[in-house]
């Protein structure tokens, strides 16, 4: 069996207890195989006296069959590759926020300048039949670099966030470049059939690529496979965390606490691509529309801190501070108040209890490239008495969910009429989506997704 080699914007420490899906599937793979993970190690080196700092070296650990390797990045490189293009130019423009990307040409050139030095780093320690999995969007143009060292090994690339269509794309002034680089790896995967779509229109309209069938692409002297797959969860390891310690007082604690109330429940983080603001005035239409839920119903909404230096999150973060405290002064009595909003950071371990206690899910981002908060609601309900899911049609577990409440959320009225419904709406019903949304994320888990990946990397045609 090869080696497996991943690549990321950051590695997980598999020596601790994985915190997330993700970093579980990956390191469950990585132990069988044996490999490597490579990324950057969160360390800035700043420049000294005004020179930049020097080349950071790579740093070595060893966990079981896995090498842990991670380089350090100059703050000129960390400012471009980081701060600047992923997060200024490629974040919100695959989010569809062109009025939010910032396409300085300097940005552009630390992030190659980064994806080079990614390269050169890693080449050293491939062995020919490794196979590479590199994720996400920090590093687009990595196998392109790869191969122009001389790489041959089979490279796959996932991204984990929406592929914007080809006006959006277009927009980015690298955008021909950015394609360009996809055709390097052998493998591309997409978390929807949409995002599968929109690289297939752009590819075939933009660069006149050859449709080869079976999912294969020819263009630019090359030929890729790209496809959807879905990213889930392991439902089995969530449960046990819901049945744990923490999980269960969570539980009970909630359950008493909100007994004479309807919990609803939203789990985010602070970012203007999870559509809060839409969210919450949404609710307040509930209070307007359905005022039998005042005094009653109950909106927890977690808002975890993100790149709270960036200008646009703070604006956010105003705009939810300002909503919320209204609608719980026009609203509120003295022993109700419509919204607990919270910004920081929820253990984890807690989370499957708060899930469970909570009667709707609102999942309504304005663009996600997966969201697995979905998911994991689902896998955390009774079966005999479970929550409902009310989610946004453009989230890429939409395509999944199919007996969620699927929203629009730019719609106030509608979403307040879907979590209306969510409400009420009658234990059999509620029984049978259930059954039907757990069956979907069993079937497509977290294994399966990494499984469906790398069968398709292994077998892609040279």
């Amino acid at each position: 069996m090869s080696r497996l080699v991943v690549v990321s914007n950051r590695t997980a420490d598999l020596r601790k207890p994985a915190a997330g899906g993700l970093a579980v599937a990956l390191g469950e793979s990585l132990q069988q195989r044996g490999g490597v993970w490579f990324g950057w190690s969160g360390k800035i080196l700043e420049d000294v006296d005004g020179q930049p700092a020097p080349e950071g070296k790579v740093n070595f650990q060893r966990a079981g069959k896995v090498t842990l390797a991670t380089v350090d990045l100059g703050r000129a490189d960390y400012d471009a590759y980081y701060a600047g293009y992923s997060n200024d130019v490629l974040w919100p423009v695959f989010h569809y926020r062109l009025d939010l990307a910032n396409f300085d040409t300097r940005f552009a050139a630390g992030y190659r300048r980064v994806n080079q030095l990614f390269a050169r780093k890693l080449l050293p320690m491939l062995k020919p039949d490794d196979l590479i999995w590199v994720h996400d969007y920090h590093l687009i143009p990595l196998a392109a670099e790869l191969r122009a060292l001389g790489c041959t090994n089979r490279i796959g690339f996932f991204l984990h966030v929406p592929m914007p269509p080809p006006l959006i794309m277009a927009a980015i002034p690298e955008h021909e470049w950015l394609m360009r680089s996809l055709f390097a790896f052998d493998v591309v995967g997409f978390q929807s059939r949409a995002d599968l779509l929109h690289f297939s229109h752009y590819v075939e309209s933009e660069a006149g690529a050859e449709v080869l069938g079976d999912g294969r692409f020819r263009a630019y002297g090359r030929t890729t496979h790209a496809g959807a797959f879905p990213i889930g969860m392991d439902v089995d390891d969530f449960l046990r965390l819901a049945e744990a310690k923490e999980g269960r007082e969570m539980f009970e604690r909630m359950r008493d606490e909100y007994s004479r109330r309807q919990l609803l429940l939203g789990v985010d983080r602070l970012d203007y691509s999870k559509g809060l603001p839409q969210r919450i005035h949404a609710f307040r239409e509930l209070l307007a529309q359905y005022p039998e839920n005042r005094n009653r119903a109950t909106l927890i909404q977690i808002a975890s801190p993100s790149r709270e230096d960036v200008e646009a999150y703070g604006d956010i973060r105003r705009q939810m501070d300002s909503l919320c405290g209204a609608i719980n002064g026009d609203y509120g009595e003295l022993d109700w108040m419509p919204i607990r909003y919270i910004h920081r950071n929820i253990a984890r371990k807690r989370l499957p209890g708060l899930y469970r206690a909570s009667r709707v899910a609102l999942v309504t981002p304005l663009r996600d490239g997966m969201n697995l908060v979905a998911k994991e609601f689902i896998a955390a309900q009774d079966p005999a008495d479970p929550g409902m899911l009310v989610l946004s049609r453009f989230a890429g577990a939409a395509e999944q969910l199919k007996d969620a409440l699927l929203v629009n959320p730019y719609d106030t009225q509608g979403t307040a009429q879907a979590i209306q419904r969510a409400l009420t709406m009658p234990l059999e019903e509620r029984r049978n989506r259930h059954a039907n949304l757990l069956r979907s994320i069993r079937e497509q888990n977290i294994h399966w997704w990494t499984r469906s990946f790398l069968d398709a990397l292994a077998g892609a045609q040279k």
